[in-house]
């Protein structure tokens, strides 16, 4: 297909009907999908900060950064 003969066509979404059920049942898969990516997060920012706090020495007990 040529391109001189594409033509652009562009969509503008006015509404969406959904059922009010529906939209709350998505809402609640939602929240139910967010608490594992929550854990794994809070996980990864723990062992970030174990392994920075093991290189520079760091401390939240001792005033910050000791020698």
């Amino acid at each position: 297909m040529n391109e001189t003969n594409q033509t652009r066509q562009e969509v503008v979404v006015v509404d969406v009907r959904i059922p009010f059920t529906s939209m709350v049942s998505l809402m609640v898969k939602w929240a139910i999908a967010a608490v594992p990516a929550v854990l794994i997060l809070f996980l990864l920012a723990g062992m970030l900060s174990m392994l920075f706090g093991g290189i520079f020495h760091w401390s939240m007990w001792r005033g910050g950064m000791t020698s």
